[in-house]
C-alpha cells in the first residue's frame, strides 16, 4: 500500500518520478511493470490525472481553491515535469471559454479545474458555449466532502446531496467520485461524452475534497483511451431511394448547411456541385462553401441575408445537413414557408427528426453524402434546377451589391463621438479582410459585432472564423485567445468584440500576457448594446436602457497592463489599417480601439431578413408556424 505516513518529500519524489517516466515515454502505460502487473496504487487525485493523460488531456485551465488543493499539488508536479500544462486564470467564465476555444480550434480535449460554489457556477455558465457548439471539455470541480459532517464552504446551503453534480447533469453529463474505485466508470462515461462523434458536450467530474487524497488501486489497462467510433451510414442502398426520388422530383431545393458540416465540407462540396444545389449557411458554418461561389447563398435565418433568405423562402424542398434547426437559423421554424418536405442528414437522432415530413438519413455526414452521390448516379436532378439556381444567383448579386455599398460607406457623424467615425460594417470588414490576409483566426463575440460579422465575413474554408452563436455568450472572443497558450504553431487570433462584450471578460489583458498569447483584440466601441437597441426600435420604436453615458479610454486601460500594446484606430479605414499593422507587429497581446457609429442611418447596418419568435412578433410567427408543412 502507498504509505501516506511517509514524509511529504518522499511522496513528492515518488510522484515526480512517475511524472518523469510518463514524460520520457509519452504514455502512462510506462507505469505498468512485471512486478506490479499493471496495477498501481495512487491517490485519487493522481489517478485522475493519469486517467486524463491516457485520454490525451494535457491542457488544464485552473483557478485553485480550497476544494482543489490536493489535485493542485499533483498538477504542480506533473506541470513541472513537462507532462502537462496548467494555465492559471483570473475568471472561471474566461477559462471555460479558453478551454472551449482550445478544443474547438485544435481538436484536443482540455480540462477546467475549480471548486464548487461561485467559481463552479461561473465555470458552468461558461460551459454553455461548449455545449451549444458541440465541443467536448472536462470540467473538474472540488466538491463537498462525503462524510456529511456539516455544511461545507461554497456548497449550496440545502439539505440535499450532490447538488452541483445534478447541475452538471443538466448542462451536460456529470459524475461524482464519492469513491476512488469508481474512476474507471467515470472516465468511460467521460470519453463517451467529450469525444462523442456527433454531439460532444462538457463532462463534469465532481471530486469531493476528502476523496482526493484517498489511496486507490488502478489497473492501467482498463483506464479508457479516447473513445473512437467507426463512421456509420445506412448500410442498405435502398435507404437512399426515397432521398434520390425527392431530389429528382423537386426543382426548388435548398441545402441548409449547419455547424455540423464544418468537418465534412469536402463531401458537402462534392454533393452540392454534382446535384446543382444552392447552399444557405448558418451563422457558424461560414467557409464550408467558397464565399464567391455561385451556389453559396450566404447566411440565412432571422438576421440572414437577401440571398440566403430568398433561397429559404422560395424553396419547395429542404436538405438539412448537420443542423439543430436553431431559432436564429430557421427563423423560429417559419423560414421555409413553401417547403413541403425535408431530407435530413445528421448523426444525432433527435436533431434528425426535428422537422415534419422528413426523410431521415442518419450517420456520419461524409459517409452518407458519398453514398447519396453514388445512389444518384448521373440523374441528379441538376438540370431540373437550372432556372432555380439562376434565380438564386440573381438574389446573391443583389445581396453582394447591397453589402458592398455598406462596406464602402464613408464615416458618419456620431452623437456620442462628436465627430465622423466608421460604420460598424465598414470597420468589421476592414479587420476581417486584414485577418484573412494574415491567415489569422477570427473569433466573434455575441451582439451586434457578431450579427454583422456573420453577414460580412468572406471565408473560403472552415476554421477561418469561430463565432459563438450557439449560446451567444458575451465575452467569448477575448477569452478564446487564451486557447492558443502553449500550443506549438498556433495561428494568430483576432477577437472581434464590442465594448459591452469586452467588459464582460477583460481578464484576457492579464492572462494573455502571463501565458505568452500573441493575438489581437479588435474592440468596436459604439457605447451601447446595439443589437438590442436595433431590436427595440424595430419592434416598439423606442430605445430603452441599452446605452450608457460613461466614457472609457480603452487604450489607456489596456495600455496600463504591462506587455499589452494598445492602439487607437482613428476614424477612417486608412488609420484603422495602420493601427492593425502596428498591433499585429507586436510580439504579444494587443488591443485596437475602434470607435464606430451608432444611429438610425440604414447605411450603417446590414439589415435583417427573417422572422424571430420574440417581442411583438410572436403572434405572427406562431401563426405562420402553425401553417408550416415541415
Amino acid at each position: 500500500m502507498l504509505d501516506k505516513s511517509r514524509e511529504p518529500e518522499q511522496l513528492e519524489k515518488e510522484m515526480r518520478a512517475r511524472a518523469a517516466k510518463i514524460m520520457a515515454s509519452g504514455t502512462v502505460d510506462i507505469l505498468a511493470t512485471p512486478q506490479n502487473g499493471g496495477i498501481i496504487e495512487l491517490t485519487l487525485s493522481e489517478a485522475l490525472v493519469v486517467a486524463l493523460l491516457k485520454q490525451k488531456v494535457t491542457q488544464f485551465y485552473a483557478i485553485f481553491g480550497h476544494g482543489s488543493t490536493d489535485l493542485g499539488e499533483v498538477l504542480r508536479l506533473y506541470h513541472e515535469e513537462g507532462v502537462l500544462s496548467v494555465i492559471n486564470c483570473r475568471n472561471e467564465v474566461e477559462m471555460a471559454h479558453a478551454a472551449t476555444a482550445y478544443a474547438w480550434v485544435h481538436g484536443k480535449t482540455p480540462a477546467v479545474v475549480t471548486s464548487i460554489g461561485p467559481g463552479g457556477l461561473q465555470a458552468m455558465a461558461g460551459s454553455l458555449a461548449a455545449a451549444s457548439n458541440g465541443v467536448g471539455v472536462y470540467h473538474i470541480y472540488g466538491d463537498e466532502t462525503t462524510n456529511g459532517e456539516g455544511y461545507n464552504m461554497q456548497q449550496i446551503p440545502k439539505r440535499e446531496q450532490a447538488i452541483f453534480g445534478k447541475l452538471g447533469a443538466l448542462v451536460g453529463q456529470s459524475y461524482t467520485l464519492q469513491t476512488p474505485g469508481a474512476l474507471r466508470d467515470c472516465m468511460r462515461r467521460g470519453t463517451a461524452c467529450v469525444h462523442h462523434p456527433y454531439k460532444a458536450s462538457p463532462f463534469f467530474i465532481m471530486l469531493p475534497i476528502n476523496t482526493q487524497p484517498q489511496v486507490t488501486q488502478v489497473n492501467l489497462a482498463t483506464l479508457p483511451p479516447p473513445q473512437k467510433f467507426p463512421v456509420q451510414a445506412p448500410a442498405n442502398i435502398s435507404a437512399y431511394d426515397e432521398a434520390v426520388t425527392f431530389m429528382r422530383s423537386h426543382a426548388k431545393i435548398v441545402v441548409k448547411a449547419g455547424g455540423g458540416t464544418r468537418a465534412h465540407y469536402k463531401a458537402l462540396r462534392r454533393f452540392v456541385f454534382k446535384a446543382g444545389l444552392p447552399v444557405v449557411l448558418s451563422p457558424g458554418s461560414s467557409g464550408v462553401l467558397m464565399d464567391a461561389h455561385v451556389q453559396n447563398m450566404h447566411v440565412g435565418g432571422s438576421k440572414g441575408s437577401i440571398s440566403g433568405n430568398y433561397a429559404m423562402r422560395e424553396a419547395e424542398g429542404v436538405i438539412v445537413i448537420g443542423s439543430r434547426g436553431v431559432c436564429q437559423a430557421d427563423c423560429s421554424g417559419v423560414g421555409y414557408p413553401n417547403a413541403t418536405g425535408v431530407l435530413n442528414i445528421n448523426g444525432d437522432l433527435d436533431d434528425l427528426a426535428h422537422y415534419a415530413n422528413t426523410i431521415a438519413l442518419p450517420g456520419d455526414i461524409t459517409s452518407v453524402l458519398d453514398c447519396l452521390v453514388s445512389a444518384m448516379g448521373e440523374n441528379t436532378g441538376a438540370e431540373l434546377r437550372r432556372d432555380w439556381v439562376r434565380d438564386c444567383a440573381a438574389a446573391k448579386d443583389e445581396w453582394t451589391a447591397f453589402k458592398q455599398k455598406r462596406l464602402d460607406a464613408a464615416p458618419i457623424k456620431d452623437d456620442v463621438w462628436k465627430q465622423s467615425v466608421l460604420t460598424q460594417p465598414a470597420a468589421i470588414h476592414t479587420v476581417s479582410t486584414f485577418a484573412n490576409a494574415k491567415g489569422a483566426i477570427k473569433f466573434f463575440d455575441a451582439g451586434d459585432v457578431q450579427a454583422n460579422g456573420f453577414q460580412i465575413v468572406e471565408d473560403d474554408a472552415p476554421g477561418q472564423t469561430y463565432t459563438e452563436t450557439g449560446a451567444s455568450f458575451m465575452g467569448f472572443s477575448g477569452s478564446a485567445l487564451l486557447g492558443s497558450a502553449y500550443v506549438d504553431g498556433a495561428k494568430y487570433g483576432i477577437a472581434f468584440t464590442g465594448d459591452g462584450s469586452f467588459m464582460m471578460n477583460p481578464q484576457i489583458l492579464i492572462d494573455g500576457v502571463e501565458h505568452g498569447v500573441r493575438g489581437m483584440i479588435a474592440l468596436f466601441d459604439n457605447r451601447r448594446m446595439a443589437a438590442i437597441t436595433g431590436l427595440q426600435y424595430d419592434q416598439y420604436g423606442h430605445e430603452f436602457k441599452t446605452n450608457d453615458s460613461v466614457a472609457v479610454d480603452y487604450v489607456a486601460m489596456a495600455g496600463s497592463v504591462s506587455g499589452v500594446k494598445a492602439v487607437h484606430a482613428g476614424t477612417t479605414k486608412e488609420t484603422l489599417q495602420s493601427a492593425l499593422e502596428e498591433a499585429y507587429a507586436h510580439d504579444g497581446l494587443s488591443l485596437v480601439h475602434i470607435p464606430v457609429y451608432a444611429g438610425r442611418d440604414p447605411i450603417a447596418g446590414m439589415g435583417a431578413y427573417g422572422s424571430w419568435n420574440v417581442g411583438n412578433w410572436v403572434d405572427d410567427v406562431q401563426a405562420a408556424y402553425l401553417k408550416s408543412k415541415i
